[in-house]
This record gives structure tokens, C-alpha cells and sequence, in this order.
């Protein structure tokens, strides 16, 4: 009778663990709440969400780049102005760069083994990363707002 009862009690667990999300971490890892390196998952999910948000808005990216080529530089200025477009070309800008940003932190934690030389570029990636965005976005934002009057 106590086989039985035990033998219920797994099947019910186990069917409460069909609805539950599949854990792709270790019971150690799951027990410190960390991946071996401390921010694994973190990076995981970061360049999947960047990486979806990337596609759809490079289809447009090049979609619009194909439209303009040949365009003058007022065309393509007034094309910027447009919200929609300023704003689309903002998000393509940032998504490509924390996914670059990503990646590159990535490739530089799994082949540069001497601690300094890897901290030196990590950090080095983080600032050219953010630089660039910057430098982007006030970029987009001074032809936008030249544009539609706005001073």
C-alpha cells in the first residue's frame, strides 16, 4: 500500500512539472542563483532578446537603405525626420549594439585568459559600444530635429 501511495505522488509531481518552464541550469547553480562565471544566463538572455529585436528591425533597415539609394542628402534627411524612421533607426542602432556589445564580452571571456588583458577589453568593448550609440543617437537625433524646425 505504501508503494502505491509513493508511486501516486511521483506521477502527480510529475505532471505538475509538465506546465513548468524547462530549467536549463544545474541544481548547484539553481542552489547560488548564479552560472559558473556569475553572469552567465544574464548574457544568455541578453543576446537572445537583442538578437530578436536585431531581425525584424534590420529587414527594415536594409529595406529602407535600398529605397534610398541614389537619394540626395535632403531626401534622405527629410526621410530621418519622419518620427517612425528616426525612432526605427534609434532601436536598430542600440539592438546591434548591445548584441555586438554582447558577443564580442563573450568571445573576449572565452579566449583571453590573462585576467588584466581581459578586464582591459571588456571594459575597452563596454565604452566603444556605448560611445558609438551615443555618438548615434545624438547623431540621428540633431538630422531629425534639423529637419522638422526644431532648433
Amino acid at each position: 500500500m505504501g508503494h502505491r501511495r509513493r508511486e501516486r505522488s511521483v506521477l502527480m509531481s510529475s505532471n505538475k512539472d509538465l506546465f513548468q518552464p524547462i530549467q536549463f541550469r544545474t541544481p548547484l547553480s539553481r542552489a547560488r542563483g548564479m552560472g559558473s562565471s556569475h553572469h552567465g544566463v544574464g548574457h544568455f538572455i541578453t543576446e537572445r532578446v537583442s538578437g530578436l529585436a536585431f531581425a525584424p528591425l534590420t529587414v527594415w533597415g536594409v529595406y529602407s537603405a535600398l529605397k534610398l539609394i541614389g537619394a540626395d542628402q535632403h531626401t534622405v534627411a527629410t526621410w530621418i525626420g519622419q518620427p517612425l524612421n528616426a525612432v526605427l533607426l534609434g532601436l536598430l542602432l542600440i539592438s546591434a549594439l548591445v548584441h555586438l556589445q554582447s558577443a564580442v564580452q563573450v568571445v573576449i571571456e572565452d579566449y583571453i585568459y590573462r585576467f588584466t588583458t581581459k578586464s582591459a577589453l571588456v571594459i575597452g568593448n563596454l565604452f566603444v559600444c556605448v560611445l558609438a550609440g551615443a555618438v548615434g543617437i545624438f547623431s540621428i537625433l540633431k538630422v531629425a530635429l534639423s529637419v522638422t524646425g526644431a532648433h
